[in-house]
């Protein structure tokens, strides 16, 4: 069998590591960024601190900074890397709920909830679902893939924090060998259900565009259309479910599994993911700019602070019995709600026209 590549899916989370963490004296001296950590920093270089600002992988407060930013008393400065750091904390068990819809001695089938980060990394040590596996697991040892992390115990495969929906769980090393065969050979059924700003026309078609980290924006995915050898192969089959005026709902089925593949899919054909601050779909892209548009479209927001999508089904052989296998899971209660806040516009329009 050829080997495997570490899990790499649909929604996989960024992969920016902290490096350091600082906290500015209380006492210091306004001063540029790429000069304050020049001096602070072993073998760092000025322009090496630079390009990092540009790539965005020096944040203070939580937000990318340029090089000319001047550091202020009290700012908490974080240097991130694509490098895991050395010496990654034991993965610590934690009795957090999780919701399994299927196990047997082999494997298990988790709907994850949104806003529950996948497994342990940077700003989110504890409180990950491998951390709740771990426990529920009773110290029992979880297989971890070739080529992966230890704090990655079970997985062949994540979803984004903010992302709903199922994951599969290896309890074994033959399930997890027979499983991420299965993803890298692209024969796992895969079903995501999402909401997309514009009209998606046609009803039906295929996305195909090479995957790779964004030129400039380090935190987002790209599709190199120009220079495919920069990314990945990636493609996604989608149909349009229900149209919404402004908004359209869509079901995507993934044929490969990179980073944020549907999420940059839906951008590059222009129908960013509702909602998608990542990708600028937290801003108002298709309608009007009237008052009343507008505060309908805020209140979808807060009903779903997060990336309107949704892993609905999952299908794959099971690795021992070679039965094969099909789990589906509703939509979420967030999602649900905007729907019929949109159903309820769209319907409120069509009175307006008769």
């Amino acid at each position: 069998m050829a080997e495997q590549d570490p899990i790499q899916e649909e929604g996989g989370e960024e992969e920016l590591y902290e490096h350091y963490n600082i906290t500015v004296d209380k006492g210091q001296k306004t001063v540029r960024i790429d000069k304050y950590l020049m001096e602070r920093i072993e073998k760092s270089s000025r322009s090496r601190i630079q390009n990092a600002c540009n790539y965005g992988f020096i944040r203070v407060n939580g937000r990318g900074v340029k090089p000319n930013y001047k550091v202020r008393p009290l700012d908490v400065i974080q240097v991130m890397l694509e490098q895991e750091p050395r010496g990654v904390a034991e993965v610590k068990p934690e009795d957090i709920p999780l919701d399994i819809i299927y196990e047997d001695d082999h494997l298990m089938i988790v709907n994850k909830p949104a806003g529950m980060v996948v497994h342990p990394g940077v700003g989110n040590w504890t409180g990950t679902l491998v951390n709740g596996l771990v426990h529920y697991m009773d110290s029992k040892n979880l297989p971890v893939m070739k080529g992966n992390q230890p704090d990655r115990p079970g997985l062949v495969h994540r979803i984004d924090k903010d992302t709903s929906g199922l994951l599969v769980v290896s309890k074994t090393e033959e399930a997890m060998a027979g499983l991420s065969k299965q993803f890298y050979d692209h024969t796992i059924d895969r079903e995501y259900i999402a909401l997309v700003w514009g009209d998606v026309e046609p009803h039906k078609g295929t996305i195909k565009g090479a995957i790779g980290r964004h030129p400039v924006m380090k935190l987002q995915m790209f599709v190199w259309e120009d220079e495919p050898h920069r990314g990945k192969d990636a493609t996604t089959h989608y149909e349009v479910l229900e149209s919404l005026y402004y908004v359209t709902l869509v079901k995507c089925k993934l044929e490969t599994g990179r980073t944020h593949q549907i999420r940059v899919h839906m951008k590059y054909i222009g129908h960013t993911l509702f909602n998608d601050a990542r990708y600028g779909g937290e801003k108002i892209l298709k309608g009007t700019v009237f008052s009343k548009y507008r505060q309908f479209v805020e209140n979808c927001f807060e009903i779903m602070p997060r990336q309107a999508l949704h892993a609905a089904t999952l299908g794959f052989e099971h690795p021992v019995t070679k039965e094969r296998m099909h789990f589906e899971c509703p939509l979420p209660e967030d999602f649900t709600n905007v729907l019929e806040k949109w159903r309820g516009y769209t319907a409120s329009r069509k009175e307006k026209l008769n």
